[in-house]
Order: structure tokens, then sequence, then C-alpha cells
């Protein structure tokens, strides 16, 4: 078994041992070489094998192992949208899916900036229209949004995050579950989010071209 399947195993069952997904939903992709692994369709992230992996090309075709989850085409789609990321984290954790619920979410960013990790590692976090899971009418929508954010919140659903790696996807999606609980928490009191130029300061620093 490769690092990276073996990567996948790990983080499948960290994902469920820290109830960031129940039952048999949730799934992972990642990519290798020119073919993505994603966890097959039907499989409790605490029994993903990585060995028994679903194996599909940058469009989505099943090439080898079982059957991918119906919900392939997401991360496909957030791929081809970010060549820079090479693994994705759905799930439907607690509350990041109550927050999917709720109405007049702001579609470009649906948390405010609580804390400092949710401003480095997740904002923003694009709202997407519901549908129905496995309905690939979600393509165009999911990598288009994907386009502008690493971030995205599925309507009704639950969030989907692209990372560089499946540790740096996580951390995101940890931190999203965060500070989406801390949102429940403080509802109805006065908060003081972030400000833009805090926000700014957290960015990765560009280093100058030396003057001439």
């Amino acid at each position: 078994m490769t690092d990276l399947r073996g990567t996948v195993e790990r983080v499948a069952h960290s994902i469920h041992r820290r109830g960031l997904t129940h039952g048999r939903t949730g799934n992972l992709a990642v990519r290798e070489g020119d073919h993505i692994l994603v966890t097959p369709t039907g499989v409790s992230l605490a029994d993903v094998s990585g060995a028994d992996l679903s194996v599909l090309d940058a469009e989505g075709h099943h090439l080898d192992g079982p059957p991918p989850t119906k919900e392939a085409f997401l991360h496909v789609a957030v791929l081809r949208a970010r060549p820079s990321a090479h693994a994705i984290v759905h799930t439907h954790s607690v509350h990041a899916a109550a927050l999917s619920c709720l109405s007049d979410l702001d579609q470009e960013d649906a948390l405010p900036p609580l804390t400092a990790y949710y401003g480095m590692r997740v904002a923003p976090l694009l709202v997407l229209p519901y549908f129905a899971p496995g309905d690939k009418a979600a393509t165009y929508a999911v990598q288009h949004a994907a386009t502008r954010s690493h971030a995205l919140l599925l309507r009704n659903h639950g969030p989907v995050i692209a990372g560089v790696d499946l540790d740096s996807a996580l951390d995101a999606l940890e931190e999203l579950e965060h500070t989406a609980q801390i949102f429940f928490l403080t509802s109805g009191m006065r908060t003081v989010p972030l400000t833009t130029h805090h926000l700014a300061a957290l960015q990765p620093q560009t280093p100058q071209e030396p003057s001439a």
C-alpha cells in the first residue's frame, strides 16, 4: 500500500473517531499522478481501507477498485478547478451541516471571522444552492465556486474543503466545524469578528523584490 493510500485510511479513520461524520456519510479524495483516489460508496469512514479505494481518471471515469462514492463528481469538480489542491474532505459534521440549513446566510462567506484560525484556514466559506446528494447537476456550481475558494458549504448538506494535502484539508474542516460551533454558542450575543485589517495581517507575506 502506498503512503498516499495509507494517508487516506488514517485520515478517514480520524474523521470518524473525532465525530466529524456519522454512519456511512462523508468521503475523501486525493490526486495520485493522473488519477484520483476516492473512498468507495457504502463504506463508513471508520472502515475505509487504503488498499481498497476507488480509482478515477481526471474526468471522473471509474478505472479500478470498488464503485466510488456517489459524490465523487464533487471531488473531481473541485480538483479540476484548483490545480494546486491535491485533496478533498467532504463531511456532514454537525455544526457545519446545521449552518447550511440557516436562512439568510451570506453567500460569499457563511461565517463571520470569529477566530484567527478560521481566517487563516477557511475564509471565505462560499454557500452553494441545494442539490440532492449525488445530483451531478451540482458539478458546474461546485467547479465555479471552487475557483474562488477552497471552502464550500452545500445547502442543507455539509462542507467540501480542498487542501494541498489531506491533513491540510482536515485542519480546515475542523476549524470550520469549531467556528460554526462558536457561532451557535454566541447566537443572539454581540460578537467582535476580526476586521479586514486583522485578516490581511494573517495572510502569508510575499517577499518583496530587492530594490535596484
